[in-house]
């Protein structure tokens, strides 16, 4: 029995697999990284240099286990890496654009150590430079799927996303590969940037919306088209539903009406449809 499942699976074994790092090697690599960025405790500078040095030969190590050479990897590892500090400081402006806008937040750590919307905005913009700079498929896609798994926020690492950027809540954000998001965007949670259709012909088309600068866009809003653009400044309220441009300083809300009765003045009853 076990004989002829292992040959089905060679059997289908494809050679394009072969390239995929292992996922427990690269979510340790990933939360180092971000140990290393964001210390609880104030950093040594020497343990510090320490540990960029190890996470950078981790990483190289990920690159050449996915069938990458020495040399290749190596470049790759040199190129990430003089981005890091960049990364860095585009995340602080984030955790500050969190703390400045949440009346919940205390402060910087607390934003930077438990908040979900600001881990997936990290692992993000990790992925989104392995995705640019190095062009590597596999990995950015593994990291922020992982980030999806951890925080409910599924943020494709092609979209193109400007700093500073603020997502609270978060469960159930969905961010698609094209789209463009300008800065000082604020977006809460079940809000989908998404596209009017999905079709494998359309790989290379703009499919999902623009968002320009200084707009908010609050709970279970959806916007959707390649097309569509939501003007800077502009405020999408909860559970709107767009398809097409809306100018900047636009205020776009549904109109919902919403019946207060006191319970003992009605003797029917009360019928809910979910």
């Amino acid at each position: 029995m076990f004989t002829e499942i292992a040959e089905n699976i060679r059997a289908h074994y494809k050679n394009e697999y072969e390239h995929v790092p292992k996922k427990e090697n690269l979510i340790e690599w990933v939360d180092q990284v971000l140990d290393v960025l964001f210390p609880i405790q104030q950093p040594n500078s020497d343990e510090t240099i320490q540990q960029l040095k190890q996470s950078r030969a981790d990483f190289k190590n990920l690159l050449m286990n996915s069938q990458m050479n020495k040399e290749e990897a190596e470049e790759m590892a040199d190129r990430f890496y003089s981005k890091l500090s960049e990364i860095h400081l585009n995340l602080l402006l984030d955790a500050e654009e969190l703390l400045n806008n949440d009346p919940a937040a205390e402060c910087m750590g607390e934003v930077v150590h438990t908040y979900p919307g600001f881990y997936a905005i990290c692992i993000y913009r990790i992925a989104h430079c392995i995705h640019t700079e190095l062009k590597i498929q596999y990995i950015p896609r593994m990291l922020t799927e992982y980030a999806h798994s951890k925080t409910g926020i599924d943020i494709h690492p092609g979209a193109e996303i400007g700093v500073p950027f603020l997502i609270d809540h978060g469960t159930g954000v969905v961010i698609g590969e094209t789209c463009q998001i300008g800065k000082h965007v604020n977006i809460y949670q079940g809000v989908t940037l998404g596209a009017m259709q999905v079709e494998k012909n359309m790989k290379n088309t703009k499919r999902h919306p623009t968002i320009e600068d200084g707009v908010v866009i609050y709970a279970n809003a959806t916007i959707l088209g390649g097309d569509t653009v939501i003007g800077n400044h502009s405020v999408i309220g909860g559970n709107v539903f767009l398809t097409t441009s809306v100018e900047p300083h636009s205020l776009v809300f549904s109109k919902i009406e919403t019946q207060v009765k006191k319970i003992k003045s009605t003797k029917q009853a009360i019928n809910f449809v979910i």
